[in-house]
């Protein structure tokens, strides 16, 4: 029974490691050795909620135990762990489909645990195509959220900037403005965030900017 287990919790590492792979190669908060550890972690708690207190069961007839709340404390547990990838940055909340990855891992890793490989290996497979073929698709056709920082002497060039960006169709959410003096005289800092579509969006960008005499990009994010 022990070879059992064993493997169940190879094939849990295995299809967890897979997942994060995937999340290593998108450089996301939690990568390979996050989602290695959550899978192999379930599927080692799933047992031990099943098998791991048989023996004290058969010596204890009347007792009798739920196998299911070990399983459960893992769900709330995984919470911490997703919730420490998750962050606010700039009106925009980041880390939020990593941290929905590491829970379905769980859920995964129980799955195997419990000895139902079929449904641990069909729940990976459609982690897969949601995280790639779907990010293949929005790239086309979906927006993203970027930040943009540049800056310029004149004054006047900000409109001309904030125009032909709207002429363009792009969606300025927050815009922020600052001066400072310097020995060539004021220079005025622009921060915003605007929504643009997500093909090739760092490209548009610079071509973009470029289009304007005396602007400096200093950042996208």
């Amino acid at each position: 029974m022990t070879q059992e287990f064993i493997l169940r919790i190879f094939i849990a590492a295995m299809l967890g490691s897979v997942i994060g792979l995937e999340r290593e190669y998108r450089a996301k908060e939690a990568g390979f050795r996050t989602h290695f550890l959550v899978a192999l972690g379930s599927a080692l708690f799933m047992i031990l909620s099943i098998y791991g207190v048989e023996g004290i069961l058969g010596q204890m007839p009347h007792v009798s135990f739920d196998p299911s709340r070990i399983a459960s404390q893992v769900v709330t547990g995984i919470g911490f762990i997703g919730a420490g990838t998750i962050i606010f940055q700039k009106h925009v909340v980041r880390g939020l489909t990593t941290a929905a990855g590491l829970w379905v891992t769980a859920a995964i890793g129980l799955t195997i645990g419990a000895g139902m490989y079929l449904l641990g290996v069909a729940a990976t497979v459609l982690v897969l195509l949601c995280l790639e073929a779907l990010n293949f698709i929005l790239r086309r056709i979906g927006t993203r959220n970027i930040s943009v920082t540049f800056s310029t002497t004149d004054k006047q060039q900000i409109t001309r900037i904030l125009h032909h960006i709207r002429d363009h169709g792009i969606e300025i959410e927050t815009y922020q403005m600052q001066s400072h003096h310097s020995a060539g005289g004021e220079i005025f800092t622009v921060n915003m965030d605007a929504k643009v579509k997500r093909k090739n969006y760092q490209n548009n960008v610079l071509d973009f900017m470029s289009e304007f005499e005396g602007v400096t990009l200093e950042g996208i994010e």
